[in-house]
């Protein structure tokens, strides 16, 4: 038995393969079946840290809580002092081997970033920020899924969170409140010579393009990630897909929107990372992705409603009275499209998740057979395959 998430209709799956290869899901027998034998792919997640005491163990949370199993874990330090070390040491174990890791004095972000890429082993490979998490546990299985079709780049959705949240509590920190939605749907690659790049956290690429395009340039100190964007999808013209979720939860107060220097020089580099492969780009031209923003910020609030769906849970940490979960006298897990994760018994009011398109709060619950059952009902609008 085989379950998941699919994400593009926010709606829960179950399926089955039988031994001859026909996939029995909750509409039928042999529904869309897939060949038999699907190519296991490994994924190279590289968090790069220095002095990230702080925030570090909810990244390793989140990525220890991914339920695809082909995960390898590269953690490259630059030499902390804040106990950041002994954190690493501490998960290293509960990883059974798939974390690696290194603790040595870089020339900076992209030179250890670099270090993991030629590290890693993996067929796709991802950036995780030693300050973020990835959304839920289903984050990785639906990154493979895509890759399962013929493209070179994935990238989605994140979200950002207060900065004031730092609670070690992976399920706290999931559960907190967004203020800024950052939206990848109506990217296109010449929106790169704008200003406007998809969220470099959510990109996920094909191992072997570094070797074929370079890897990050390493005279740029804040938009190394841009310029490598631009090479990778607007000039190489790589096959790209849009996963519709978010994937990625980010605090704010990141390096590049430190303060107004460090919005300048972004630019700056911005600009020149654009000249260098051939695209005019000048800063005049960056400053309507400002007027964009702002929204990013407004619609959070304008679409968040008082309760969830039905009024089953209460937004920022409420009662879920009325909450129509049923986990049939056991554990069940909440898998958001986005991802806010968490658990609740029979009985037990208190219910969170974080809900993307609509920034809200919702619950559902899986049955223990592999059937899915929602608001909706038992086993209904189960799709996809695994």
């Amino acid at each position: 038995m085989a379950q998941g998430f699919y994400p593009h209709l926010c709606d829960h799956w179950v399926v089955a393969k039988r031994s001859n290869g026909e996939c029995k899901n909750g509409q039928g027998a042999g529904e869309g079946a897939h060949e038999e034998n699907v190519k296991i792919m490994k994924i190279s997640v590289i968090t790069v840290c220095w002095n990230s005491a702080k925030t570090i163990e909810t990244t390793f949370s989140s990525v220890l809580n991914q339920r695809y199993p082909e995960v390898e874990y590269l953690v490259i330090d630059g030499g902390s002092s804040d106990g950041t070390v002994e954190r690493i040491k501490k998960w290293e174990p509960l990883f059974n081997g798939r974390m690696r890791w290194i603790s040595e004095r870089d020339e900076g972000m992209y030179d250890a970033i670099n270090k993991g890429i030629r590290m890693a082993t993996g067929d796709i490979v991802g950036i995780l920020n030693a300050d973020d998490f990835l959304s839920d546990d289903q984050v990785l299985a639906r990154v493979v899924q895509a890759f399962a079709n013929p493209i070179d780049v994935l990238y989605g959705d994140i979200r950002f969170i207060t900065s004031e949240a730092t609670d070690p509590n992976l399920a706290q920190v999931q559960a907190a409140r967004t203020a800024r939605y950052y939206s990848a749907k109506n990217w296109k690659p010449w929106m790169l010579q704008w200003g406007y790049m998809p969220p470099h956290p959510s990109v996920y690429l094909r191992r072997e393009l570094f070797a074929q395009l370079g890897s990050y340039k390493q005279g740029y100190h804040i938009a190394a990630d841009y310029e490598l964007l631009i090479r990778y999808l607007r000039k190489a013209k790589l096959r790209l897909h849009y996963l519709p979720c978010c994937m990625v939860g980010m605090r704010m107060g990141g390096k590049s929107t430190k303060n107004w220097r460090s919005n300048l020089l972004l630019n700056q580099e911005i600009v020149r990372g654009n000249r260098e492969a051939g695209y005019f780009c000048c800063l005049p031209m960056l400053l309507p992705k400002y007027v964009f923003k702002v929204w990013e910020f407004v619609l959070p609030r304008l679409l968040r409603p008082r309760s969830g769906r039905n009024g089953e849970c209460k937004n920022g940490g409420g009662k879920g009275e009325g909450a129509r979960l049923e986990c049939d006298r056991e554990l069940a897990r909440g898998e958001p499209g986005d991802g806010g994760v968490f658990t609740q018994r029979r009985g037990d009011t208190e219910a969170q998740g974080f809900y993307p398109h609509l920034c809200d709060h919702w619950v559902v619950a899986k049955r223990s057979n592999g059937e899915c059952k929602n608001g909706r009902g038992k086993g209904e609008g189960a799709r996809g395959i695994l």
